[in-house]
């Protein structure tokens, strides 16, 4: 899979010390579970951030922010940010952080039943 493993390395740094980390590999991508839950990862060259809905319109609004769609829809409360909007460390701390605020409230993805 080809995307940016410097920036997941950076994200690996930085959550390193959190407990129940699982990487899994989606969206062409690697993603970061925390506590069973989508948490932030990395798409191409673009870090991946699950944010609180309500603070969606504001995100964007951010250098570097863009709305990810998938599937032709926007899924809100999920943003692709690109190398502008962390060029500091400031930067990226605020959307790590965004990202493991909202993960002690989201809700884990319904696991799909196997059909037999």
């Amino acid at each position: 899979m080809a995307f940016n493993e410097k920036l997941a390395d950076r994200i690996r740094e930085h959550i390193s010390e959190i407990p129940n980390v699982e990487e899994k590999f989606m969206f062409g991508g690697v993603c970061f579970m925390v506590n069973g839950k989508m948490c932030v990862g990395v798409v191409k060259e673009e870090m991946m951030c699950r944010i609180h809905p309500n603070l969606y319109e504001e995100a964007l609004e951010k250098e570097g922010c863009r709305q990810m769609v998938f599937t032709g829809k926007p899924m809100k409360g999920y943003v692709f940010v690109n190398e502008d909007g962390m060029k500091t460390k400031k930067d990226f701390d605020y959307w790590i952080h965004l990202c493991l605020d909202f993960n002690k409230e989201a809700k884990p993805s319904k696991k799909k039943r196997n059909k037999k």
